[in-house]
């Protein structure tokens, strides 16, 4: 059993990445959709390429979304207008004309005619309300067909014309008046009627609009059908017409079906399996190519993490709808891995993922093209991405190659730009302005898997920080050496494609420790007092070697990022305090090394191996006096190799050719430093 344990936690890693591996593969398959995809790849005007394709079941033929938007249109253009009816208000205007026709009229009109009058204006009220007045005006179709209904009753049915608007009652009594030969008396009959007349019909929306949903419930939404083993199209057919119709409807058939449980099974297992090869492929990849990445469980969690993100956001946005597919800003996978870690690898995700989406999304072979050609143009362009312009400036290209890509398939699609669809330009615009959260979703990838982008590394190399400042204020001559070792440090980078920017923060930060007994270090005795002189060569050697203890503890209480105390550990490796070394051998034979030297680790990276170097080689060459090239040359020369002879370099992946690539470096830069011109011979 204990075996079993030990066995256990020596292979954690590999357990730890294993499980990952498997929920990872299943959260996935999870989101996606559990149907049938069509084998068969269609568009319209294009020939059949496949075998003669028989109907594999019967299916109905579907009918296209223009035939159902006309059928629908139609039905709203046909469809009834209810107006409720109020039965009292004519009963209550006539009473009311009774009333104040004799006040309206005096007697001085001939009583036959004015009994004429009244007899008239009766006539105008049974005309007025023969449908009725409506309440406000409404701009509906003149030939809109209405129907009014008292109470549940259905009373009339006519059409919108015939029923009266208020803002039309002066030019009907007119008109009435007109017919009767009346017109003299307009003027009274107008002022009249406007006093009495009251609205009788209201527009009885909600009813309205129920019954226009029950005609639109009963559109049938496919044409005819098609049985089984029908010959639907032969190969080098075009695809158009009927044929494309009964091709889409089968597609969607085969896709929705309702599956029993053994097709369900076997679906499920078909995604598990090609999910698992292209996760896998990532994890191999990561292993060969990328075995720091891989050996660190936290960067492997991240990277899955990134990848589980994007396809949870297009499956959202696919089971939503699919038309606003390409608003999810996929490139951001590229950009945040490349942040962290480099483009290659960034590159290799972000495929792996399109290739994952590519089963669920439709178009999958345009959607496939358009995300791994804008995924490329991300890796190529965005090159120092702590730089805010070049972010906007590689947004901006990333959102011109969807266009042109999208606009390029439009055209073979459809074979012209007539029927384009502008609304998926702003799509991809929406997109580009989605890919510039970038910087915020980097800073709190920082926060919550401690990992440390070129954005930090910028923030960590401005020497005005404060514990930099800090430095500089007690420990002078540390923080001079510092910034050389920093620029040493920088070119040596640049010069083998090592982090430069990593190269260089980790160069300022590597000696903070010497504040804890800054005068123990020579670079800082300005007095001429060496403190050494009273203390034996041992403790003189552990207060040489705390500083980096010390240096590891001041960099956790100002919550550096590992990745720069990683320099703070590695910067002298395993090696001796030479000088305090030999100095008790001189006194005693008998020397336990192990008090002299340093605790390591040894460097483990291109970085924290150039470190070692330039600190080696830059504090040594305070000690040349009167420097040429050639003694700059043989000590940058000796000192390097000493360490390599040493094993200092065996756990970085660093190679003789880069190593002799730094000294070159080195020497060029400090010759420049100590204004050393070329020795001609004479």
């Amino acid at each position: 059993m204990k075996d079993f344990i030990n066995k256990l936690y020596r292979n954690h890693s590999l357990i730890y990445k294993g499980l990952l591996f498997i929920v990872t593969t299943f959260l996935i398959v999870y989101l996606f959709p559990k149907s049938g995809k069509f084998k068969y790849n269609f568009e319209r005007g294009k020939p059949w390429q496949s075998e003669n394709l028989y109907a594999p079941f019967n299916f109905a033929i579907k009918k296209s979304e223009a035939e159902i938007t006309k059928e629908k249109a139609k039905i709203k253009n046909q469809g009834l207008l209810y107006f409720d009816t109020d039965d009292l208000v004519k009963n209550k205007v006539a009473a009311s004309f009774k009333e104040t026709f004799s006040k309206t009229f005096t007697d001085t009109i001939p009583k036959k005619n004015k009994k004429r009058l009244q007899q008239s204006g009766n006539a105008l009220i049974d005309e007025l309300y023969n449908f009725g007045i409506l309440s406000k005006t409404y701009d509906f179709k003149e030939d809109k067909v209405v129907t009014i209904i008292s109470g549940n009753t259905k009373k009339h049915t006519t059409t919108f014309s015939n029923l009266i608007q208020q803002d039309e009652l002066k030019t009907t009594i007119t008109n009435y008046l007109r017919k009767r030969n009346l017109e003299q008396h307009n003027s009274a009959f107008t002022s009249l009627f406007f006093d009495i007349v009251e609205p009788n019909l209201t527009y009885n929306k909600s009813f309205t609009e129920k019954v226009l949903d029950e005609e639109l419930n009963k559109i049938s939404y496919t044409r005819g059908s098609v049985e089984k083993e029908t010959l639907i199209i032969s190969k080098g057919e075009v695809v158009e017409g009927d044929k494309f119709q009964k091709l889409k409807s089968l597609q969607s058939e085969y896709e929705s079906q309702v599956w029993n449980e053994s097709n369900y099974n076997w679906i499920l297992f078909a995604y598990t399996l090609l999910v698992a090869l292209a996760l896998l492929m990532l994890l191999l990849f990561l292993r060969k190519y990328r075995i720091e990445v891989f050996e660190n469980n936290t960067k492997v969690a991240f990277i899955f993490f990134n990848i589980l993100l994007m396809v949870f956001l297009t499956t959202l946005l696919v089971n939503y709808n699919s038309e606003y597919l390409y608003i999810v800003p996929i490139c951001i996978l590229p950009l945040v891995l490349k942040a962290f870690f480099d483009a290659r690898l960034g590159l290799f995700a972000h495929v792996i993922t399109v290739l994952l989406l590519g089963s669920i999304v439709p178009n999958s072979y345009e959607y496939m093209f358009l995300q791994i050609l804008a995924g490329i143009v991300t890796i190529l362009t965005v090159s120092e991405l702590y730089k805010r312009a070049n972010l906007f400036i590689s947004v901006g290209q990333i959102t011109l190659i969807y266009i042109i890509a999208y606009f390029a398939f439009f055209v073979i699609h459809e074979g012209s730009i007539t029927n384009i669809d502008l609304e998926t330009f702003l799509l991809f615009i929406l997109c580009g302005l989605a890919t510039l959260f970038v910087q915020p979703l980097i800073y709190a990838y920082e926060k919550l898997f401690g990992l440390v982008s070129d954005v930090s590394l910028l923030e960590l190399s401005d020497t005005n920080s404060k514990l930099l400042k800090e430095l500089a204020d007690k420990a002078p001559g540390t923080f001079h050496h510092s910034l050389n070792v920093a620029n040493l440090a920088e070119a040596a980078a640049n010069e083998i494609g090592a982090n430069a920017m990593l190269a260089r923060v980790g160069a300022l930060y590597h000696d903070i420790g010497k504040m804890m007994n800054s005068n123990y270090f020579t670079e800082n005795q300005s007095t001429g007092i060496n403190p050494h002189n009273e203390l034996v060569f041992r403790e003189s050697a552990r207060i040489i070697i705390d500083h980096v203890i010390n240096g590891i503890e001041i960099a956790k209480k100002y919550k550096l990022p590992d990745r720069v105390i990683d320099f703070i550990r590695t910067h002298h490796g395993t090696s001796l305090v030479y000088y305090f070394y030999m100095k008790e051998k001189e006194l005693n034979d008998a020397v336990d090394e192990e008090l002299f030297r340093y605790p390591g680790p040894k460097p483990f990276s291109k970085e924290t191996a150039i470190l070692m170097m330039c600190d080696s080689v830059e504090a040594a060459s305070k000690s040349l006096k009167e420097p040429t090239s050639t003694k700059i040359d043989g000590f940058v020369e000796s000192i390097i190799n000493r360490q390599i002879e040493e094993g200092q370099f065996l756990n970085a992946n660093i190679t003789f050719k880069e190593i002799e690539a730094i000294k070159k470096i080195l020497k060029h830069k400090l010759a420049n430093i100590y204004h050393l011109r070329i020795e001609y011979p004479e």
